[in-house]
């Protein structure tokens, strides 16, 4: 985090006393430096994951950021690909970014929650993201998603297992959530992101209702818990009609 290249313990304070909007376009530069980029191992398993559930045309990252799952798109899907964030800060970034040849690449400036357009696309994907969403913005979050999917299309996002309670990760994860939550309640504007507000049973339940049928796939790259769970999936909505 603070190696040369990343952002330095100032940088991030100022970023975690914006919005979330501004505290990113702050980072955009230093972003792929910082362990809130998805690790390029993710992005190979879930590219791998869905080679077999398509094939796809058109494309749509949704939280774009800097642009890294763009690759998983541009391997899997055969039109267009599109990246939508709301920062400007991190599109600028992603622009800049080098995609393997194949379908055209365009990048939008947009909110997540009022997406600009019609039922265009016939694979949505998004990486590290919901955890800038409330639990109640779930519903509105997954209707913009089916209404920009073709019939037929899909929605697909990894998902890790759970820290189990008790453990160093579970602790870490907790800390940082209640941080937040005490910065919020003393600081405005509010930033959120808190890890262990995406609950998968919360998110299949709120997934069926937007009008999806989902699916959960094992990235094997990943291996199994002691209790032979498997330590990361894939969830597959297909939008219904």
């Amino acid at each position: 985090m603070f190696s040369p290249e990343g952002p330095t313990l100032r940088e991030l304070a100022v970023q975690a006393l914006s919005s979330v909007e501004h505290g990113y376009d702050l980072l955009a530069p230093k972003f792929d430096h910082t362990p809130y980029r998805t690790p390029d191992r993710v992005l190979d398993a879930v590219a791998s994951a869905l080679a077999p559930v398509g094939p796809f045309g058109a494309g749509l990252d949704l939280c774009c950021g800097t642009g890294a799952g763009m690759e998983v798109l541009a391997r899997v899907c055969g039109g267009s690909v599109t990246g939508v964030d709301f920062s400007a800060g991190m599109l600028d970034v992603a622009r800049k970014r080098a995609v393997p040849a194949g379908p055209a690449v365009s990048f939008v400036r947009a909110d997540a929650r009022a997406l600009p357009f019609g039922p265009a696309f016939d694979l949505v994907v998004s990486f590290g993201a919901f955890g800038h969403f409330l639990p109640g913005e779930l519903p509105g979050l997954f209707s913009q998603v089916r209404s920009v999917l073709r019939p037929g299309g899909c929605f697909a996002f990894p998902v890790a297992a759970p820290p189990r309670p008790g453990s160093r990760a579970y602790w870490t994860l907790l800390g940082f959530d209640t941080a937040m939550r005490v910065r919020n309640a003393l600081w405005r504007p509010p930033f959120v992101m808190y890890y262990r507000t995406f609950r998968l049973a919360d998110v299949g339940r709120e997934l069926a209702r937007a009008g999806f049928r989902a699916e959960l796939h094992t990235l094997p790259e990943f291996g199994r818990r002691p209790d032979g769970a498997p330590r990361a999936r894939l969830v597959v909505a297909r939008r219904l009609s």
